[in-house]
């Protein structure tokens, strides 16, 4: 009997074996094969631009948030405001077998090969916040986010009126966001067309800030040195637009009287200086996109048909309006 001892502890351990790594094959959520579809989960790999503004950090809090309450497996990245590092997460979920893939990209150009790479396995992909100028549209299921242009409009629009009866020239700065990003691209055409309407407007200087209010206060500082007359600072973002109010009160001037500030976005820091006349308008860019991402992840994962174009609903802030609004502000 002892000669047959050590060939069944053998077929014991290999059986033992065996069951193991079918437990681990069945069990491991971090391949994201399937999305753990046995509990009835879908994988979201959400690729976020980075953490530089109110805004973006809201919008993260949201989508994690939303993930959660939604019961969706959330893998996150965050790229640093680096496309290098968004194009290696995105194939990192190719990799890991997400169902789905949301990103917000940081820059609008050089996204066809890796979307061609997703779009190959199967991957449905969601563009949030920001847009790509892929001429296949075929490469993404649907864009969600605001319209920049318009938002670059409202903003002009709202500086043509209040400058109607200007009879010598107004002198606008602006602080753009990321150099190519969708936000800075379309929120500058949208203020230029709409300025256009009067001649006495001219922009004097434009120059990226990074959508950072380290940016917009380094930038800002620069404007000032080099032009001694600036009347209106129109900036792409809320946070651009606090950096400047550093550099505008350092340089012996008066924010919101003395420079009139426009901005956009309407997080909470910026609705506060509205509020308190430093800035004088914002158009507002909403980052509470989560929900509908988690609707829409579900959507295109069952093959469901969704429009190619989902716009989020926004409005315009001036200063009584902003202190009316920021006892409920959530972001």
């Amino acid at each position: 009997m002892r000669d047959h001892l050590p060939s069944r502890r053998i077929i014991a351990v290999l059986a033992a074996a065996l069951l193991a790594t079918g437990t681990a094959a069945c069990g491991n959520s971090d391949t994201g094969d399937g999305g753990g579809k046995d509990d009835g989960k879908i994988t979201l790999g959400f690729s976020q631009v980075g953490a530089e503004s109110g805004w973006r950090t809201a919008n993260t809090t949201s989508i994690k948030e939303s993930a959660a309450a939604a019961g969706v497996d959330l893998k996150f990245d965050d790229a640093q405001q680096k496309q290098e590092n968004q194009i290696k997460a995105i194939r990192n979920f190719i990799q890991q077998k997400v169902d789905v893939i949301a990103f917000s990209p940081v820059v609008e150009s050089g996204w066809d090969t890796v979307l061609k790479e997703a779009k190959d396995a199967k991957i449905p992909v969601i563009l949030t916040d920001r847009s790509v100028d892929s001429a296949d549209k075929s490469l993404y299921k649907t864009f969600l986010g605001s319209d920049f242009v318009k938002e670059g409009r409202l903003a002009g629009e709202w500086l043509v009126e209040q400058k109607k009866g200007a009879t010598g020239p107004v002198n606008i700065v602006e602080l753009q966001g990321t150099t190519g990003s969708a936000p800075a691209n379309d929120r500058k055409k949208g203020f230029a067309e709409a300025i256009a309407a009067n001649p006495n407007l001219k922009i004097i200087a434009s120059q990226s800030g990074d959508f950072t209010r380290a940016g917009g206060k380094q930038v800002m500082e620069q404007f000032l040195k080099a032009n001694p007359k600036i009347d209106v600072l129109f900036a792409h973002n809320d946070d651009m637009g606090l950096g400047a109010l550093e550099a505008i009160t350092a340089a012996g001037k008066v924010p919101g009287k003395d420079i009139t500030i426009i901005t956009v976005d309407a997080v909470k820091d910026g609705m506060q200086a509205l509020a308190d006349g430093r800035f004088n308008f914002i158009a507002e860019c909403s980052p509470l996109l989560g929900p509908q991402l988690m609707d829409l992840a579900k959507k295109v994962h069952n093959g469901e048909e969704v429009p190619a174009r989902i716009e989020t609903q926004e409005t315009t802030f001036t200063q009584e309006q902003a202190k009316a609004a920021l006892p409920e502000r959530k972001y």
